[in-house]
């Protein structure tokens, strides 16, 4: 199917962004932006484009498989390195502003690699709708000049699905996946242990055929986020899921009504941050 004109003009906008630093590295997670970047990135650059990975525990061990496969698939060169935010007590501690601390942990690493192998830009995947978020990570990424292609090029998330479809991008229709500690409420603590509680949670989930999940750590409760249409299946099968997430080291296992909300643990503050403007 041929793209709309105002796609197709995104399109360009998107590799003349990234064309125009000629050696690019893409801090690449396996979600459909970064993964649209990445690919865009090779196609346009072909060696001289890098896809590089945080293989840390805050991400799920599908999304860096993931990302391995597809890196390979594409042909494009890829590495997993291994930062260091979880040895960080800024983000053990879980502030408010713990992306920040993760991001700069891989800011650091990316443009360390640059610096000693002459790649001239680091990009990220981060796309006009993600501007309205608490995103600390945003902050990060102006402090080490980190170049946002698809937001200079004007894509939205939907963009981005679109233009990733049509390029045949097995992950177009990916799910959101934010990274593991964002579902634990701020303040509480996290550790690699707890990382692993929640993956294998989610993976109880996945296992079972659920689409778009989230399970928050409240300390002994998983609090599981479905979408409203998948509800009715979970109660059908409440049984099993109770006892597959408690035998994960959860002592209650809890369905929020409301259903999923990517963010939700960010609602007040973002909520306070109005008032204050």
């Amino acid at each position: 199917m041929a793209l709309g004109e105002d796609l197709q003009d995104k399109y360009e906008r998107l590799r003349t962004a990234i064309r125009v630093h000629e050696r690019v590295i893409v801090a690449f997670s396996g979600g459909v932006d970064s993964s649209l970047v990445a690919y865009v990135a090779g196609e346009t650059l072909g060696s001289a484009a890098l896809a590089v990975t945080s293989g840390s525990a805050s991400l799920k061990r599908s999304d860096l498989a993931l990302a391995t496969r597809l890196a390979e698939r594409w042909g494009m060169a890829h590495e997993v390195i291994v930062t260091d935010e979880l040895s960080k007590p800024d983000y053990r501690a879980n502030p408010v502003d713990r992306c920040f601390h993760c991001k700069t942990s891989l800011y650091d690493a990316l443009e360390a690699i640059a610096r000693n192998r002459g790649y001239r830009k680091v990009m990220n995947g981060t796309n006009c709708d993600d501007l309205g978020d608490h995103r600390p990570g945003l902050v990060a990424a102006e402090d080490h000049q980190v170049a946002s292609p698809l937001v200079e090029a004007g894509f939205s998330k939907a963009d981005v699905r679109a233009l990733a479809a049509h390029l045949g991008l097995e992950n177009a229709g990916k799910p959101q996946a934010a990274c593991l500690s964002s579902r634990f409420p701020y303040g509480s603590h996290i550790t690699e242990e707890r990382l692993a509680q929640v993956e294998r949670a989610e993976n109880v989930l996945a296992e079972l055929g659920f689409t778009q999940y989230r399970v928050r750590h409240h300390e002994d409760v998983a609090r599981i986020e479905l979408t409203l249409e998948e509800m009715p299946r979970a109660l059908t099968l409440a049984a099993e899921i109770d006892r597959r997430i408690r035998a994960c080291g959860y002592r209650f296992v809890a369905l929020d009504l409301k259903g999923f909300e990517s963010g939700s643990l960010n609602q007040g503050i973002i909520r306070l941050k109005q008032i204050g403007t």
